[in-house]
């Protein structure tokens, strides 16, 4: 472990695992609660105009793909609502639209865009100084959110109706978490890329759901297995061939299996 924290590179690396392990384990808690997941999906791949039309315009790729990604989830809770159409309905358009755009431009490219390739593929290795501070940035702003609404997005999530009953500003509330999703989205993409982002804001919260018994236990849960995650890819990354974002889904997605595997033997030690 020494060996590894002799490089600064890889403290900085370190470091945007926990922070983002943590971020995207918090958001998976309410995206599996909301049976979101498929909006996960949509807006990492939106993201890809955001991302190109920065790159094609000289400007921060981040910022745009991160305007386009909070953009997108924004409009689409909102179209959703509004026009009474599914929320898997619109994001599914605004995934077409935004893969398309993308492409659009990227094939007006001339050149090598490494900076494309990391934020398609995931380049955790390559995290600066800047994107630690945007990391922190983006994590602190979204949990000052979570906690002071934590109890309205519980009832959101568990029966929006029965909360807006209760007077609860559900549109506003529900808004603000899918906000909070898209920035969760774009902040990830250093981490594994747009192709595997989803899998990190949908897994955590997924295989904890199946070993909880409460939402307590269930958030403590997924932030575990997504700093678990996010951790152990990167040292496998280091010691194997295999590439940080790779290595960090598959690990995340062998500890769902294995809950799948637990869960019968887990239930039956609960009632004996």
């Amino acid at each position: 472990m020494s060996e590894i924290l002799a490089y600064g590179f890889m403290q900085r690396a370190i470091l945007a695992a926990l922070l983002v392990g943590t971020l995207c384990s918090t958001i998976s808690f309410f995206v599996v609660l909301k049976r979101i997941s498929f909006l996960g999906a949509g807006i990492s791949h939106t993201a890809l105009g955001g991302i190109a039309l920065g790159l094609v315009a000289g400007v921060d790729p981040v910022l745009t793909g991160s305007i386009f990604a909070v953009g997108t989830a924004m409009s689409t809770g909102y179209i959703s609502r509004v026009g009474k159409i599914s929320e898997d309905t619109v994001i599914g358009i605004f995934y077409a639209f935004g893969m398309a755009l993308g492409i659009a431009l990227i094939s007006t490219f001339k050149g090598y865009y490494p900076e494309l390739f990391a934020l398609l593929f995931g380049n955790i290795l390559s995290v600066s100084v800047r994107d630690l501070l945007y990391m922190s940035l983006a994590l602190v702003v979204i949990l000052a959110y979570i906690i002071l609404f934590f109890k309205e997005l519980l009832a959101i999530c568990f029966d929006e109706e029965m909360a807006e009953a209760a007077g609860l500003p559900v549109k506003p509330i529900f808004l603000g978490l899918l906000a909070a999703m898209g920035l969760t989205v774009m902040v990830s993409i250093q981490l594994v890329g747009v192709v595997l982002v989803s899998a990190l804001i949908v897994i955590p919260g997924a295989t904890a759901s199946r070993l909880s018994r409460n939402y307590r236990g269930m958030l403590t849960v997924s932030l575990v297995i997504g700093l678990a995650g996010s951790f152990g890819g990167l040292l496998i990354s280091y010691y194997y061939p295999v590439p940080p974002g790779a290595a960090i889904v598959l690990i995340l997605a062998a500890i769902f299996v294995l809950s799948m595997a637990v869960k019968p033997w887990f239930e039956k030690h609960l009632r004996d």
